[in-house]
């Protein structure tokens, strides 16, 4: 009696446990659904194919399998000339779910028009500004974000969780989905949001030299240090462009500065950073009293800070810190993603914030989107989860080498141009250490004519706006036409 009750019981569990435990994807499968919308004025027909595409190892078996969102118009008959986007977004635990319905693609999260995400969460709409009328994209979700999994249980996870084994995998993964939909011959750009940039420098080079892909252009969304080391000084100044930026739309600054437009004072403070305050941070204890207050007195007057709470930290303001310290008097927060944001901690004392404002109402709101998206639109119907943030820990971040490994793709390729896009009011990966990455990825400045800048008056996330998602995407159509070689021109120096 006892032998048939333990049985029992331990069919109960082993059942209950199955049921609660999540299931794999399809290792190989596609589903497409067939759809119209107007951008730019046009009408345009196209196809949706979202589905999972095996990542195989060296013996030809399939260790994990990877989720991707194809868009294709369907009325275009030479896809040799049109150009393929690939889009990848960061974390690097995160989705392309933020880039696809927030950005480039066909259907968009409803925001108002300055991008904070409206009730009920999860509604969606047409983006009239797409730019798939110019270019196809896929949208991929590397291992264990979105719908994305390891699919052999004694795979490594090495293979997959660093900067350079995430990079290989994935340049490997598209070789794949360019033959499958036969697109060698197409232009190809490679665009990555955050994290995703990190991965898209590295990609540009690994696809030239390990798959023979020569891409037209790199969009880097946001990007991040790109392996770029700045330390001590360099670190230390280069925040205060964003302090300034964020100091002025909270319209923290003094009336003479508040009164100038963001775009013409920016100027004024990144000379002030590089030729002022990075050479009186690197002096030290050796910088005399009177320079190190009037040092002081300007960075105060640029970020809306004290100049006590400037000295007191001895010209090295904490992201942090400022977060906390702009707004204290108002009993506010600001946001770390897009500065623009406000929260609300338990107590106004403290050195950081409680929690990041910014993210908490996108998680919020792109969550039920995607989900019912993917599912009644797209009609792709899994009962796996799927990860907005998954778990990719521990993640390998030695020896990256990616922004300098993107100015050698572009000194082997003459037609590789970089476009970089940044929001004024990103705490996490700002702005100005954006064009730092541009003149250190190019010393000598042979390559500055093919590094193209371009900001926005938004945050981490720069399409939130409706002024800036029409302008990203236009500028995305321009950075097409400047990456377009006449034909039969030779590809030399």
């Amino acid at each position: 009696m006892y032998h048939k009750l333990f049985i029992a019981i331990t069919l109960f569990l082993v059942q209950g446990i199955a049921a609660f435990a999540q299931k794999l994807p399809p290792i190989d499968s596609a589903v497409v659904t067939k759809h119209t919308t107007t951008i730019n004025g046009q009408r345009v027909s196209y196809d949706a194919k979202t589905g999972m595409q095996p990542v195989w190892d060296e013996q030809g078996k399939a260790t994990a399998t990877v989720h991707y969102t194809y868009y294709e118009r369907n009325d275009i008959q030479d896809k040799a000339s049109r150009p393929l986007f690939i889009s990848f977004n960061g974390g690097p635990g995160t989705g392309a779910l933020w880039m696809e319905i927030g950005y480039t693609g066909p259907r968009i999260l409803t925001v108002d028009d300055e991008g904070y995400p409206v009730q009920p969460y999860g509604q969606m709409r047409d983006n009239p500004y797409s730019i798939l009328d110019v270019a196809d994209i896929v949208y991929i979700d590397p291992v264990n974000t979105g719908y994305s999994r390891i699919v052999e249980k004694d795979a490594d996870k090495k293979q997959f969780f660093g900067v350079n084994a995430d990079i290989k995998y994935l340049a490997a993964w598209i070789n794949t989905f360019v033959t499958r939909h036969n697109r060698w011959p197409s232009p190809k750009y490679i665009i990555g949001e955050s994290y995703g940039t990190t991965r898209a420098s590295g990609l540009a080079l690994e696809l030239q030299n390990a798959q023979w892909m020569y891409v037209n252009g790199v969009i880097l969304v946001s990007p991040t240090e790109l392996g770029l080391k700045r330390e001590g000084p360099a670190e230390q100044a280069l925040r205060l462009p964003y302090y300034a930026a964020t100091a002025w739309f909270h319209k923290a600054l003094s009336p003479d500065l508040q009164q100038r437009d963001l775009e013409e004072l920016l100027p004024e403070i990144e000379k002030f950073t590089l030729d002022k305050l990075l050479p009186a941070i690197a002096k030290g204890g050796s910088l005399p009293a009177n320079e190190r207050l009037d040092i002081a007195k300007q960075f105060a007057k640029y970020s809306g800070l004290n100049e006590k709470v400037v000295l007191q930290n001895n010209l090295d303001v904490s992201t942090n810190l400022f977060w906390k310290e702009l707004l204290r008097d108002r009993g506010f927060t600001i946001g770390r993603l897009d500065s623009r944001y406000l929260g609300i901690d338990k107590k106004d004392g403290g050195e950081r914030p409680d929690y990041n404002a910014e993210l908490m109402s996108w998680e919020h709101s792109f969550t039920p989107a995607i989900n019912n998206y993917m599912r009644n639109e797209l009609n792709f119907k899994t009962d796996v989860k799927y990860n907005v943030f998954g778990s990719v820990y521990p993640w390998d971040r030695s020896n990256d080498n990616t922004g300098q490994n993107l100015q050698r793709a572009m000194a082997q390729n003459p037609y590789l141009h970089v476009l970089t896009q940044s929001g004024y009011y990103d705490g996490a990966c700002d702005y100005f250490n954006a064009k730092f990455n541009m003149w250190q990825m190019d010393p000598g400045g042979k390559f500055q004519d093919r590094m193209h800048f371009k900001g926005y008056r938004s945050g981490h996330m720069i399409y939130m706006r409706q002024e800036d998602l029409k302008a990203a995407n236009d500028d995305l159509r321009a950075f097409i036409k400047t990456t377009t070689v006449s034909k039969d021109t030779p590809a030399k120096y």
